[in-house]
């Protein structure tokens, strides 16, 4: 239908919107401060005049430019006006303020971790390992060390390398047994040995991409893990039997797997 007291706008047909809808807001703000060119201008005032809201719209932009010229009419020197940015432009503002935090954090969440903590992920793993198995009585191993040749072979073959297990009776500890556990790069073994007291040491090995230098701990709580790799091979000893005590045996264990600790 057309409007009774005007004639028809025309429309360019390039345009998909129809002459006949409300215009948006960027329409109205680029009309109230005449930055459209005349054809634009007369399409965008005849849906201005269709449509009560964008009328309303247009009005009170008029008002607040008309109420900030009327506070400054009087003053008798140039003052710098700092203008704040009209509503829709605050929110516009506000999104893309909101988008770019959500960018940052979600950055910030990748690249932290990795620039303050180079621990391989197989250390953290054998010390989960430890404090889920270690407190187990009754099914803490899957093979015991009455069979330990199966144990050996059994695992050796699953990691896909020939695994030793350390002795580690000059501590006081004797072998309980051992499991397969899931891995960062693949299949892992845990061998747990115990001491007259109660204790209990697990020695976590994973086959790894990437060699880590010096033989180093890892602290969680009552938890003390040393961890160190070498051809191919991730070594992690976990205790709650004091740092030092713990340290010990992690060197003496390295050593009679192959590793110089002291050339580290």
């Amino acid at each position: 239908m057309t409007h009774p007291d005007r004639p028809d706008q025309a429309h360019d047909p390039r345009d998909p919107r129809d002459p006949r809808d409300p215009p948006d807001v960027q329409s109205l703000s680029a009309y109230v401060d005449d930055e459209l060119g005349d054809a634009e201008r007369a399409v965008t005032a005849d849906r201005i005049a269709r449509d009560p809201a964008s009328a309303a719209t247009v009005a009170a932009y008029h008002a607040q430019d008309n109420a900030l010229r009327a506070l400054f009419a009087a003053e008798a020197e140039p003052q710098v006006v700092v203008m704040r940015p009209r509503a829709r432009e605050r929110y516009l503002m506000a999104a893309c303020w909101l988008v770019v935090g959500v960018a940052c954090g979600y950055l910030l969440h990748m690249l932290v971790p990795a620039l303050g903590n180079n621990r391989p992920p197989f250390a953290e793993r054998a010390d989960i390992a430890y404090a889920v198995y270690a407190p187990e009585q009754r099914h803490a191993v899957e093979v015991a060390a009455a069979q330990q040749d199966h144990l050996v072979n059994w695992l050796s073959k699953r990691l896909n390398r020939t695994l030793t297990i350390p002795s580690l009776a000059e501590y006081g500890f004797q072998l309980v047994g051992g499991r397969l556990l899931p891995g960062e790069e693949g299949p892992a073994a845990q061998f747990m040995y115990q001491n007259a007291a109660g204790e209990r040491l697990t020695l976590y090995t994973t086959t790894v991409t990437r060699a880590q230098g010096k033989i180093r701990m890892l602290r969680d709580g009552p938890r003390t893990t040393y961890y160190w790799a070498g051809n191919g091979a991730g070594y992690a000893l976990s205790g709650q039997i004091g740092e030092e005590k713990l340290q010990a045996i992690a060197y003496d264990t390295c050593k009679e797997l192959g590793g110089d600790p002291k050339s580290w």
